[in-house]
Formats: C-alpha cells, sequence, structure tokens
C-alpha cells in the first residue's frame, strides 16, 4: 500500500502542476468560453480523485465497496479519453502539456497495476470500511485531496455557468481593427463588442483553432503579424498581449517572457504600422500600474513619476515603445490598468475562491492600496479611446474608489458571508516569492485624474458594485474637472 500511495501523491502533484501551469496561467480556461465542456470533465475527474486522496489513505475499501473503487477508477478512465478528443478538437495545446499528459497516463496505469490485486484481495472480505492510517503518506494525501476539492468546485462551477451571449454581427461598418492577446481576460469581450458593432476585426492569437470555435465569421486570425499584408487596411489597434505576471515565479527566465511578450509585441506592432500602406488612426495599449511600484500612501495620477522595482522598469521600458507611434502622427493611448474585476474570471475568481471556503487573507498589514476597475468599464474605456481624439497619452485606467488589500478581503468575505480571520505577514510571502511578493504587498493609491477630466462615467465605480448586476454609466467625474 505505501508504493501506491507514494505514487498516487506523486499523480497528484503532476495533476496540481498541470492546473496551475496550463490550464489557470497558460489556458485561462475558467475564463474561456469555448472550455466549458472541458472543464465539466476536469471537474468530474477531480471530484473522483478528490474521494480517493480523502478516503484510500485511511481506510481500506472491502467486499462490494473494492468494485465501487474499480467502477471510480473506470469512470476517470473514461472522462479522460473523453477530455484527450475535446482538447484535440478545441485548442493547441502545448508540448509541455502534452508531455504532461503522457507521463501521467503512464503512472495512472502504473498505479492500476499495483492497487489491481489489493482491491481483489479485499473484494474477497465481508463489505466495510476499515480505518488504516499510513502516517506522514496519510497526512499529504488528505492535502493534495482538499486542494483537489477545492479546484473541483472552481471546474464545476466555471463549466456550468450561464452561457455568454454569443456576439452577433453587426451590419458592416466599414473599420477593421487589429487586436493583440483576442483570446484574453479583456480581448475576448472586446472582441464580441467590435464585432456587434460591425467591425471586422484580424486578431492576433496563439491558439487560432480555440479562436475559430468562438468568432467563426467576421475575424481574420494570424499567429504572426507578418502575416497581415501591407496594403490591407487597419483603421485602429488595440494592443493587450502580454504574458500573465503573477502564473509563475520570477525566475531570470520568467522576467524575460514577463518583458519580451510585451516589448517585443509592441515593437512588432510599430513594425507593422512603419510597413502598412495606409497607417491606424489610433493604436490603443494596454499598460499597468505597476509603473507606479510601491508607493504607501502617496497620491498617484499621471503625472506621477515611475517607481523603482522590477514592475516598474517593465512598464516603464513597455510604455516608451508605445509611445513612439506617436512620432509618426498615429494618436497613441497607453491605458494604465489595476486589477480588473469581473466575476466571471481574472483575478477577483482566485480572490473569490478562499473567501469561498472562509480562509481569505489579509495579505501583510492589509493597509496597501490595490488599485482595480471593473471589466465591463475596461472595455468601455478602450471603445472610448477608440473613438475620442482627447484620449491619448498615459492614462490611469482605475475606478475612482479606492480600497486597500484589507478591504478588499472584508469585502469579498462579507459577500459571500464566510468568516474572516486569515492573516498573512509580509515577512513570509517575501521569503517564498521574492520581488514577486510586491503584487501583493506593495501599496499603489493610484487616482484617476485624466478619466474625471475627460468626463469618463463608470458603471461599477465603487467595490460594493462589482458584486452587483450591470447597470447604467454614473457620472463619477468632479464638476471642477468635468470636461
Amino acid at each position: 500500500m505505501t508504493a501506491v500511495l507514494i505514487l498516487l501523491i506523486c499523480q497528484g502533484v503532476l495533476g496540481a502542476i498541470d492546473t496551475l501551469w496550463h490550464h489557470e496561467a497558460t489556458a485561462r480556461l475558467p475564463a474561456s468560453p469555448t472550455a466549458r465542456p472541458e472543464l465539466v470533465l476536469h471537474g468530474l475527474r477531480e471530484a473522483i480523485y478528490a474521494v480517493i486522496f480523502l478516503t484510500l489513505p485511511w481506510m481500506r475499501w472491502e467486499g462490494w465497496l473494492a468494485w465501487a473503487l474499480a467502477a471510480l477508477l473506470a469512470v476517470e478512465i473514461i472522462i479522460t479519453l473523453q477530455d484527450f478528443l475535446l482538447e484535440d478538437r478545441t485548442r493547441r495545446l502545448p508540448p509541455t502539456e502534452r508531455v504532461l499528459h503522457t507521463v501521467m497516463a503512464i503512472g495512472f496505469g502504473v498505479l492500476l497495476a499495483l492497487l489491481a490485486p489489493l482491491l481483489v484481495e479485499w473484494a474477497a472480505r465481508p463489505t466495510t470500511f476499515v480505518a488504516e492510517s499510513h502516517g506522514w503518506l496519510s497526512w499529504i494525501a488528505t492535502a493534495l485531496g482538499l486542494g483537489v476539492l477545492v479546484w473541483t468546485v472552481r471546474d464545476l462551477a466555471a463549466g456550468t455557468r450561464a452561457p455568454d451571449h454569443a456576439a452577433s454581427a453587426g451590419a458592416p461598418s466599414g473599420r477593421t481593427v487589429l487586436v493583440t492577446g483576442a483570446t484574453g481576460f479583456i480581448g475576448a469581450v472586446l472582441m464580441d463588442r467590435l464585432i456587434a458593432r460591425g467591425d471586422r476585426v484580424v486578431a492576433l492569437v496563439r491558439d487560432d483553432m480555440a479562436a475559430r470555435l468562438r468568432w467563426p465569421r467576421r475575424v481574420l486570425f494570424v499567429r504572426s503579424l507578418s502575416e497581415i499584408p501591407t496594403e490591407m487596411r487597419i483603421d485602429a489597434v488595440v494592443n493587450l498581449a502580454g504574458a500573465p505576471v503573477a502564473a509563475g515565479p520570477w525566475t531570470a527566465g520568467r522576467r524575460g517572457l514577463l518583458l519580451g511578450s510585451r516589448v517585443d509585441t509592441t515593437r512588432a506592432v510599430g513594425a507593422l504600422l512603419d510597413r502598412l500602406e495606409r497607417r491606424p488612426g489610433v493604436v490603443v495599449h494596454a499598460s499597468a500600474t505597476g509603473i507606479y511600484g510601491d508607493r504607501g500612501e502617496a497620491r498617484l495620477d499621471e503625472t506621477s513619476p515611475a517607481g523603482n522595482g522590477f514592475m516598474a522598469d517593465l512598464v516603464r521600458l513597455w510604455e516608451v515603445e508605445q509611445s513612439k507611434p506617436a512620432t509618426s502622427g498615429t494618436r497613441v493611448c497607453s491605458l494604465r490598468f489595476g486589477m480588473v474585476f469581473d466575476d466571471g474570471g481574472g483575478p477577483l475568481a482566485l480572490l473569490v475562491l478562499p473567501a469561498r471556503f472562509g480562509v481569505a487573507a489579509v495579505l501583510g498589514g492589509g493597509r496597501q492600496w490595490t488599485p482595480w476597475i471593473h471589466l465591463e468599464d475596461a472595455v468601455r474605456l478602450i471603445e472610448t479611446a477608440l473613438r475620442d481624439a482627447r484620449y491619448s497619452g498615459p492614462i490611469n485606467a482605475v475606478a475612482p474608489d479606492g480600497v486597500t488589500q484589507g478591504e478588499l478581503t472584508r469585502a469579498l468575505a462579507f459577500q459571500l458571508r464566510t468568516p474572516q480571520w486569515l492573516r498573512i505577514p509580509a515577512w513570509p510571502l517575501r521569503l517564498l516569492l521574492g520581488e514577486m511578493s510586491d503584487l501583493f504587498l506593495a501599496s499603489q493609491r493610484v487616482e484617476p485624474g485624466r478619466l474625471r477630466a475627460l468626463g469618463f462615467q463608470w458603471t461599477r465605480p465603487t467595490l460594493p458594485d462589482v458584486f452587483e448586476p450591470a447597470a447604467a454609466p454614473r457620472d463619477t467625474a468632479r464638476p471642477s474637472l468635468a470636461a
């Protein structure tokens, strides 16, 4: 039994890597409407593994219960085969995910070979659960089982939520918009809006297979900007490309990826603009409030200088590259987004998960300011920047209601009616994550000065609005600054 539990734990660790690295960080499956059937299969398989991880290390399944366990394992095989077929039809798996799936399939086969004789032996005994502890192996397996149980809830909730309304194509507008990062958290919603208003869209994507399933009409998919012909007319560009900053430790290689995915793509957009026969009139770039670094209680507007640290340096270099097309007459707008909230995915979904189980944590002192904006307002802001010539240069794309990390955590717990008792000091986060801990501990009291001056109207200006149904835009501009 010891060998079975060791192998089971190894399978659990590999499954956690696959889920966090490939499903969450790379493919962002919970936020993808086309991934819902796959998420249901993942949730069902995780439910089976949760039962196994939480029971097998502590008890023997004897009598007909042994056959019930064998049946669960058989169902797991059927679900996994269905998952493999579905993945091949709906998305392009990276080589690392294919390799990991192969290793896990081999490991599962070995696990069955080790467990089969035990099941035959148990099946010959009277039907009952027999308590049997295996020391530290049982506790490690239980910890993995609790993690699997959490992700069972997450994947089934994401896979069974009400489907989004498909984007119906409006009457052709005659405009063509290039979107990079088109399948991302913000980009996917923007794509729906552009198609609905009748625009033709050119989308730069990594996985054109999944993208074609979601947008079968009025979209030209490219995997490189070099595929776009010189004579193509492009009226506007929205550049949202960039690897997620919280998807892995900030090793030297990871830092290079974070920088390259932003600066290199932005540089490629500039090269495209230079070779097009007709330059687009406007380029809207995603930027980030991370440019300000850790600034404590200082109020930060668009005139505030860049701060210190890796994120500040990354965004500063990113914006330098973004501003270059402006020298050739193209209007350039850099939207410095805070955390983008929506209950359908993104960082809010990850924050809700521990809060749902009563373990939402105040990090550090909890007094660090956390700039944010709702997804609806983020997309509306991009649409506004595309059509309004007053939107140029850097703009703080944040809600007017500033909150601290502690206030955000307590608000989540209140909304979910769960207790908020956990506090994690800053030092273990800094010890474990290094400079990456700035994502959670840095304080940025960012104010939307230019948006107020331009008269932008938010639909979700305050944190409680995030949890409410969509509302009409509200004018929160200060009278003295209104445009």
